[in-house]
């Protein structure tokens, strides 16, 4: 069953096709990989891609699906979302809308941005695409509303936590 990987405000999916032993192969954000995983420890895991290791702490959450991940030069959180639990999620979410300050959950470089200040955006479209750890994430909009400030250019390099787009929400009133 594919799930969704969501990091601040970059999505991505991901799927398991083939597991053998340690060895998986993977779908995430329509690349395909193929990783050998070892569990070194408790909660420590050896992430092997193309002959270079990533050495990953995986701590639960204060609530479930959410774990927080360190390596060896950075730390995030992630929240694991299941088609069920994203049925159930907008069944419960409320209307209120805040604004949505998009934010690079770790260094990279800004590969294309979607739009401009001013422009209006759609909950669920992409803003912005960064290249970080050899792959490009999709950061999408969380809310509709109104592009407020783009606060990066494409070729920029940012640091994890670098404001890169503010969304204004437009009030619906039906």
């Amino acid at each position: 069953m594919p799930l969704e990987l969501k990091i601040k405000d970059r999505v991505a999916k991901i799927e398991v096709l083939e597991q053998n032993g340690q060895q998986y192969r993977v779908v995430i954000g329509g690349k395909e990989y193929d990783l050998d995983v070892v569990q070194v420890e408790a909660s420590v895991y050896s992430v092997l891609y193309q002959g270079q290791s990533i050495n990953l702490e995986l701590i639960e959450g204060k609530t479930p699906n959410l774990y927080k991940i360190n390596t060896r030069t950075d730390h995030f959180e992630v929240e694991v979302v299941d088609p069920v639990s994203r049925y159930k999620q907008s069944k419960t979410s409320g209307n209120e809308k805040r604004e949505q300050l998009i934010e690079a959950p770790m260094p990279g470089r800004i590969v294309k941005i979607m739009v401009k200040e001013g422009d209006e955006i759609r909950e669920g479209e992409t803003a912005i695409i960064v290249s970080a750890m050899k792959m490009e994430s999709e950061y999408k909009a969380q809310v509709s509303g109104l592009v407020k400030k783009v606060f990066v250019k494409e070729g920029d390099t940012v640091e994890g936590g670098a404001a890169l787009i503010e969304i204004k929400p437009v009030a619906n009133d039906n």
